[in-house]
């Protein structure tokens, strides 16, 4: 069985002052400060919420 792609998804931008919908995304995506990095698997609910708030993230393939 083939494992699922992962993407490493760091945030680089304050949540102060944002939308609450980009708040409850950063929250999904398991971020809450500065320069804190998740590895996720790469599904479309993922890529949804970061999409929302693509200034606030980077995003990088994990091999």
């Amino acid at each position: 069985m083939a494992s699922k792609a992962k993407i490493k998804v760091t945030q680089i931008g304050s949540k102060l002052g944002r939308q609450s919908i980009q708040e409850k995304s950063l929250i999904g995506l398991g971020l809450n400060k500065l320069h804190r990095s998740r590895v996720l698997e790469d599904t479309p609910s993922v890529r949804g919420m970061i999409r929302r708030v693509h200034h606030l993230v980077s995003v990088e393939e994990v091999k």
